[in-house]
């Protein structure tokens, strides 16, 4: 793979597909854009093959100079990998979720989604700071145009408010980035996550990113537009808006807040737990009490989040790791359960709980599939859901016990809305003839759900595949992090460094 761009080739095939759907009828607008997902899958298939486990950090550069300043500049590490091929992963799926359901202006709904597609990939495959910045950004455009156009009654309300809420956190973003370029001399993202800022301005550096990743996670309280946005947006943008969006504020804080500014986020630790602490139990019992299922689970995905977060600020490789992989497991879970309301949506056109109830009887099949991505969302070992919060939970607790048995609590929250949610609907009286002569599982469905749940699956068997590509790079950001990690009695306690004299001591009592 040597000098093929094979970055690039992937944010032009979904760009070109995107242009070609403009011009198209419908018919022919559906199966352009999904074999341009196909394709992109193909080409992130042969990514991963060729990614070589334990080489150099970044893998398949390629730098052009645009001007001064300014290149076009792409190359991933292990994290970015991982992202892409979630992303490309779950953008055919998102098509086929919009075969039948989008039926007005279908060449313009395609052609958003591949634009969403471009835009993400270019945002964890981007090396120079700028470039980063303009796909971060235009990645607001086609959601905000697909919630605004294609969504439900409420659809205008939801779209301005998950555009000016992450519009403008950015703002102060970019005014660091242009700071940052000025000191250091580049905008080559590797040079500045090595290069060491200031420690006392780091931490305006610092708060202005955090602007940015804590409104796109989305944290507590800056969480509001979420349930909107996901209540209001049609099937596939839910899916895309929970599996890969979400995920950009977590790669920042990766890719930007941590290695950029290790002092800073030490200072700021203790806030980003509790933030995170109050966000996973509050966010719990708000779920508790939905009665619209897509409510529901864009109230789970905050919390969720939150582990990811709180994990990231533990300062340890297990609560990275796990960070990481909470964030792969929730975009396919999440995405999954988006999807199993999307079917039943399509059906009856309603997501209110008490319409629904013992469709095990008359939809076996998407009972089925339904417990599975319960379980994975639950945290259930032997899915997806288990290795990532086994992991955060295990670098929590080497931080601070309480945190971690907060964090539990959450997670027991979450088996009883999601367990409540699953016998509402699965079990009990049929109480609607037409909910229960509503049909099972189509031929599209299945291969919708089937690679959703083998992909569950796979990774809470055999999370080493995931977790193999990443290692490295966890371990240089944790190294990069170990001059800063947070003492003294503030919460959260991540250990007093020990003077070099009693540390010798301890290591020869030792032996």
């Amino acid at each position: 793979m040597s000098g093929f761009p094979i970055l690039s080739l992937m944010l032009a095939v979904p760009l070109i597909g995107a242009l070609a759907c403009l011009f198209l009828e419908a018919k022919a607008a559906r199966s352009v854009a999904l074999i341009a997902t196909l394709v992109d899958f193909a080409l992130g298939v042969v990514l991963w093959m060729n990614f070589d486990v334990g080489g150099a950090q970044w893998q398949f550069t390629e730098r052009l100079e645009i001007f001064s300043g300014f290149s076009w500049a792409l190359g991933i590490d292990g994290i970015a990998l991982l992202l892409i091929m979630l992303s490309v992963f779950l953008m055919p799926i998102c098509i086929g979720a919009s075969w039948n359901s989008i039926e007005k202006r279908v060449g313009e709904y395609m052609a958003a989604f591949l634009l969403v597609e471009t835009l993400m990939i270019g945002v964890f495959a981007a090396q120079d700071i700028f470039l980063f910045y303009m796909f971060f950004e235009a990645g607001l455009i086609p959601m905000y145009l697909i919630i605004g156009i294609w969504g439900g009654a409420d659809r205008i309300y939801a779209s301005y408010k998950f555009f000016l809420y992450t519009l403008l956190g950015s703002v102060l973003m970019l005014v660091a980035m242009l700071w940052m370029v000025h000191t250091a001399g580049t905008t080559d993202v590797p040079t500045l996550m090595a290069y060491d800022f200031d420690p006392q301005v780091q931490t305006w550096l610092w708060l202005a990113f955090f602007a940015s990743f804590a409104v796109k996670m989305p944290m507590w309280p800056v969480h509001t537009w979420l349930p909107a946005a996901h209540v209001q947006a049609p099937t596939g943008g839910s899916v895309i808006l929970a599996g890969v969006l979400l995920k950009m504020g977590g790669y920042g804080f990766i890719r930007f807040s941590l290695p950029m500014f290790p002092e800073a986020s030490a200072y700021f630790a203790p806030l980003i737990w509790g933030l995170s602490m109050a966000a996973v139990v509050i966010t719990s019992l708000i779920a508790l009490v939905q009665s619209d299922m897509k409510k529901l689970i864009a109230y789970s995905s905050v919390a969720h989040m939150a582990i990811v977060t709180i994990g990231l600020f533990a300062f340890n490789k297990q609560g990275l790791e796990g960070s990481m992989m909470v964030m792969l497991s929730h975009g396919l879970v999440a995405g999954a359960l988006f999807l199993c309301v999307g079917v039943i949506y399509d059906r009856l056109h309603t997501r209110e709980i008490s319409r629904y109830g013992g469709l095990a009887i008359n939809m076996p099949r998407y009972a089925l599939f339904f417990m599975l991505f319960t379980m994975a969302s639950i945290g259930l070992p032997g899915t997806s859901g288990f290795v990532g919060e086994f992991l955060s939970l295990g670098g929590i607790y080497q931080v601070s016990t309480w945190a971690a048995l907060i964090c539990t609590t959450g997670i027991i929250l979450g088996a009883a809305y999601m367990l409540y949610l699953y016998r509402r609907v699965a079990f009990g009286d049929q109480k609607n003839a037409d909910a229960a002569a509503m049909p099972d599982l189509d031929l599209r469905e299945l291969l919708m759900v089937v690679p959703l749940g083998l992909a569950v699956l796979w990774m809470g068997v055999y999370p080493e595949s995931f977790l193999a590509p990443m290692r490295a790079d966890i371990a240089a950001l944790d190294a990069r992090l170990a001059r800063a990690k947070p003492a003294g009695d503030s919460a959260p306690t991540i250990g007093k460094a020990k003077p070099a004299h009693e540390e010798s001591a301890a290591h020869g009592g030792s032996h």
